[in-house]
């Protein structure tokens, strides 16, 4: 299986292992943050795999700490049955307590909420995105979904000028 990396600016290489892309059409994105996860050892195996998803999964400040709740990692095959995970489990998130206490102030304003948006390896470390946003209404879906529209549309036109 090929790997895909995603090189961002000097810290050197990313392997991406997953994305929410649901995160950006149902919520408005205002802020991320980039927090460590604490794994088992099967977990960060199944991750070098790409065997993981984000969807349905949320972030929350409980007691100081951030966790990562429903975020589905797969069973590592060579694992055997004592040495796995559970797939499901709820997950620490490392950040430091000044953004944990930034964040936790901005989630007690109504509709705020914190997104997984993707989780991916940095210098050899799991990573995963955090977003705070706001969740969009239909209407806001419905602007989104023209703007691209519009977008695409001068993209084709410059093209076809170009020609």
């Amino acid at each position: 299986m090929a790997k895909r990396r995603v090189e961002k600016g000097v810290d050197g290489m990313e392997l991406l292992v997953c994305r929410n892309p649901m995160a950006a059409k149902r919520y408005e994105i205002e802020e991320r943050l980039e927090a460590g996860m604490v794994l088992q050892g099967s977990e960060v195996k199944a991750l070098r795999q790409r065997r993981a998803s984000l969807e349905g999964s949320y972030a929350s400040v409980d007691s100081e700490e951030l966790f990562l709740h429903k975020m589905h990692i797969s069973p590592y095959e060579q694992g055997g049955p004592h040495y796995n995970h559970e797939p499901k489990r709820s997950r620490k998130l490392l950040a430091h307590k000044r953004e944990i206490e930034k964040i936790r102030g901005r989630l007690t304003a109504k509709g705020y909420t914190l997104v997984p948006l993707q989780v991916y390896f940095k210098n050899g470390v799991a990573k995963v995105q955090l977003g705070l946003g706001k969740g969009k209404r239909l209407g806001d879906e419905r602007e989104t979904i023209k703007r691209e529209a519009e977008l695409r549309e001068a993209r084709d036109a410059m093209g076809r000028y170009k020609g």
